[in-house]
């Protein structure tokens, strides 16, 4: 045997032949039969006869998850494989697919899907909310026009913060945040991954660079699809207790009495998608580009079977998201103007995406479209590099593909 050593995904790839995701007896077949295999040709020849005559039975096929619950079954070391220990590996795999039938009606508890899904949803609501006075305040900043120059900077913003409201002023809007987040990042991560299957060419493992970015785009689309209401009415809380003037008898409003607010006074359902437009052009090229900064940064530093270092991983999401959101940010501001130009304290009136550009541009400056950046800095790279490393986690930890 040669002293190649392999992780778990690139064992799975090398057994999975035509790279759809299943091992099943096609894949042990080509893999015992090819030329220049790797596996040791004397270890794996009673395999081949054996898997040669049960190809037309009934057999398990293997999906990632499940491959990597069979070898912790049989303790087999995950994070790195030796090739020693390929040949035994290669047995235990063969055993099991010829000797459980196949099983149509998977639980969908048990997909990859579903495992995105959580994963997608837990990294969401962990980074959310380690970063919600960041993002508090960079709201702030963003819908205050020129005759509100109450939020002038970060320090002073956010003590000015904890001294009107205290702790719950740094958490004001997280948990109508978290509650989108979860939904919002859940639908964004799974969609990837299916986008990322649809769009992957035959024999190929990774998606070229115009793929990865249509695949985030997408994925982007459908996150805003699912969850825009909830961000719109995120922004409204988030706002409201920084524009009207505090009193210990002054109730503000919940979620669901926003929710309502909004449908009948602001044009119902439309009212609860003011903004779509913008927010989709500024979301869709955003996790496009967060996606694909993320994997070109994380080929270049963490490269394949190479220990995966957890600051790297935290390090590689923090860059790749300061570098998208700083191509987007003035869509991003344009998407909060749009959110809030409906109450009675602003008096934001758009007629559309490019009026309110040129709008903001004349009678604030092109600086207003940059507005909240340098918060936006501060929530977004922790944000990010947590999402990603939670996500990831997540998914190791479940033995998602």
């Amino acid at each position: 045997m040669n002293s190649n050593s392999w992780n778990l995904r690139q064992l799975f790839g090398l057994i999975d032949q035509n790279q759809d995701g299943i091992i099943d007896v096609q894949d042990l077949v080509a893999v015992c039969t090819l030329p220049n295999t790797q596996l040791d040709q004397k270890t794996l020849s009673g395999i081949r006869k054996v898997v040669v005559d049960n190809q037309s039975a009934n057999h398990q096929q293997l999906a990632f998850s499940e491959f990597a619950s069979l070898l912790d079954r049989h303790s087999i070391m995950t994070t790195e494989i030796k090739s020693e220990q390929l040949g035994k590996i290669l047995d235990i795999v063969v055993t099991h697919t010829l000797s459980v039938p196949s099983t149509t009606n998977t639980s969908v508890f048990a997909s990859d899907t579903m495992k995105h899904l959580i994963a997608g949803g837990v990294a969401g609501a962990v980074s959310r909310t380690v970063v919600s006075p960041m993002e508090r305040m960079k709201i702030l900043f963003q819908v205050q026009g020129p005759n509100m120059p109450a939020y002038t900077g970060v320090w002073s913003t956010l003590t000015r913060m904890w001294k009107e409201e205290g702790f719950k002023g740094f958490m004001r809007g997280n948990g109508t945040n978290v509650i989108r987040m979860i939904p919002y990042s859940a639908s964004q991560f799974a969609a990837y991954e299916q986008f990322k299957a649809y769009l992957m060419k035959d024999g190929k493992t990774e998606l070229d660079t115009p793929s990865r970015l249509l695949a985030g785009a997408l994925a982007g689309t459908v996150s805003v699809a699912c969850t825009y209401p909830l961000d719109l009415v995120r922004t409204r809380l988030s706002i409201q207790s920084a524009t009207l003037i505090p009193s210990p008898t002054t109730k503000l409003p919940g979620i669901m009495d926003t929710i309502q607010l909004i449908y009948k006074t602001e044009g119902g359902i439309r009212g609860l998608y003011r903004g779509l437009w913008p927010t989709t052009l500024g979301v869709a090229p955003y996790v496009a580009l967060n996606f694909q900064c993320y994997e070109v940064l994380k080929d270049f530093m963490i490269p394949a079977g190479t220990e995966q270092g957890n600051i790297r991983k935290l390090f590689c999401g923090a860059l790749a998201g300061s570098i998208a959101q700083t191509i987007i940010y003035p869509l991003d501001v344009l998407r909060r103007r749009f959110q809030v130009s409906g109450m009675n304290t602003m008096d934001y009136k758009y007629t559309g995406t490019w009026n309110a550009l040129t709008t903001m541009a004349k009678k604030e400056g092109i600086k207003s479209l940059y507005r909240g950046l340098l918060p936006n800095y501060l929530k977004v790279a922790p944000a990010m590099g947590v999402t990603f490393y939670s996500y990831e986690l997540c998914k190791d930890f479940m033995h998602a593909k």
